[in-house]
């Protein structure tokens, strides 16, 4: 049973600060965003004084932003982390999300009392490791999205940090630093059109054994993303995560359209509020999920991605 006052945060990845204000207007308590430079899979490109017009829009609506830091770091990056996370903190950003522990050591170290959510992507699945992170600065752990519904809702008890889950949208599925895509054309003796593989590009990848499934390829400074030829949606399921006091859900809006983002939000607010105005007497209503039915992509799944599955590492 959640607590008493439970109301998680509904957290979004945007890609322009116009998309930020509109899922502001659909719902959202909380925003991920960031530059290449240091962040990954960001769905757009949001610089320091792009950061500050956010922080200062949402702010004023009671809305928290953080900033993802959560790229592989290398030296060459190591001597320029500490003026950023200097600059995220006279913005007075509400929280940096790492998955380095350079990242961690810094921040402790300039902005003392400054939230730090640790995402290390499939290697989060365990409390303990958690914890671990928690009594060394972070404040939160963004759990794996390989973890199904009962390891997420028996670890919550055992948790001395936030949890943060995804509940929508397309997740990561493999990441090289190399340019694959660029290589595999110029193998092809193919060029690429105007050197453009990127978020815009709309490539995407398909398997000889499962020639039904797409999935969206691109690549930026950072190297080549592949990312799932679906999309999760727990939305039927959302009150299992809150009964167990899951603190912050997301919504992965990278590579969909702003209208599709805003329906996401705009139903999975109507589910939060529900349940925090009733939790006893919370019922799912089919409806919510209309409008994001209406707007998925027909070569992308909606399904419960792991939740119901039984992983194996």
């Amino acid at each position: 049973m959640a607590i008493l006052g439970y109301k998680p945060e509904l957290l979004a990845t945007c890609g322009t600060l116009d998309e930020l204000k509109a899922l502001a207007d659909a719902g959202c308590d909380a925003f991920l965003l960031g530059e290449e430079k240091y962040g990954m899979r960001l769905p757009g490109e949001f610089t320091p004084e792009l950061i500050e017009q956010a922080v200062e829009f949402a702010h004023s609506r009671g809305i928290k932003i953080y900033v993802c830091v959560n790229n592989l770091m290398d030296n060459e990056k190591l001597p320029e982390l500490p003026g950023y996370l200097e600059r995220m903190g006279q913005i007075g950003v509400d929280g940096i999300e790492f998955g380095d522990p350079s990242v961690l050591m810094q921040a402790r170290k300039l902005l003392p009392g400054l939230p730090l959510h640790w995402n290390a992507e499939m290697t989060s699945t365990n409390h303990g490791t958690a914890n671990y992170w928690g009594r060394r600065g972070a404040t939160r752990v963004v759990l794996a999205r390989e973890l199904n519904m009962d390891e997420v809702t028996e670890m919550m008890p055992s948790l001395e940090v936030e949890a943060q889950v995804q509940v929508h949208g397309m997740t990561n599925i493999y990441h090289s630093k190399r340019s694959l895509v660029h290589s595999y054309m110029a193998n092809q003796g193919r060029p690429v059109e105007d050197d453009n593989v990127g978020l815009t590009r709309g490539l995407y990848l398909i398997e000889a054994e499962r020639r039904d499934e797409r999935f969206p390829i691109y690549e930026d400074s950072n190297g080549t993303h592949i990312m799932s030829s679906g999309d999760i949606c727990i939305l039927e399921d959302l009150h299992l995560l809150m009964k167990a006091g899951v603190q912050s859900f997301k919504i992965e809006g990278i590579l969909q359209s702003e209208a599709y983002n805003l329906a996401a939000a705009r139903a999975y607010r109507r589910a939060i509020d529900a349940f925090a105005a009733d939790p006893e007497g919370y019922a799912f209503d089919e409806s919510w999920l209309d409008e994001i039915r209406e707007l998925q992509d027909p070569h992308r799944e909606l399904s419960f991605g792991f939740f119901y599955k039984e992983q194996v590492y």
